[in-house]
């Protein structure tokens, strides 16, 4: 069976990503664990708008977790290391390792990031469009060409 696509209007040219990118977030749900904010925060001179994702990580040290970037999405990995010496009577506070995961619009940049009584936050840049106003020539075709293929640059 085929799907239609939301994205599939002949209007929409070079659209396909982005239809890849709402499959993937589709299909992977995004889980609440850790929970997590996101804020946008005044804008700078150097950076433009600024945006902060905070994970609330209690638990977990700074060289548990790590944080990249691959193509246009933010990964956030914890994994804790066990203390073998420890005798838990009750253990209530979670400690299971997670993966999530962000997509980034084109241009966004991690500019850092920090761990702080247990929320790590993450801070992006998101600098301003620049508006930009192209007029394109139209190449000429002799009248003795026909219908078909247009070279360029001739």
């Amino acid at each position: 069976m085929t799907r239609i696509s939301a994205l599939s209007s002949p209007l929409l040219l070079g659209f396909d990503d982005v239809e890849r990118v709402l499959d993937r977030l589709a299909k992977t749900g995004g889980g609440g664990y850790p929970p997590y904010n996101i804020e946008r925060l005044p804008a700078t001179d150097a950076h433009g708008e600024l945006l902060r994702i905070t994970l609330a990580v209690a638990g977990f040290s700074d060289d548990e977790l790590e944080i990249t970037v691959e193509e246009n999405e933010l990964i956030v990995r914890g994994r804790r290391i066990e203390d073998e010496d420890r005798v838990y009577l009750h253990r209530g506070i979670a400690t299971r390792q997670f993966r999530k995961s962000f997509v980034l619009a084109e241009g966004i940049e991690v500019i850092g990031a920090g761990l702080s009584d247990g929320l790590l936050s993450i801070d992006l840049a998101r600098p301003p469009a620049a508006r930009e106003v192209r007029r394109i020539e139209i190449n000429g075709r002799s009248a003795g060409r026909s219908k078909g293929v247009v070279s360029y640059g001739e």
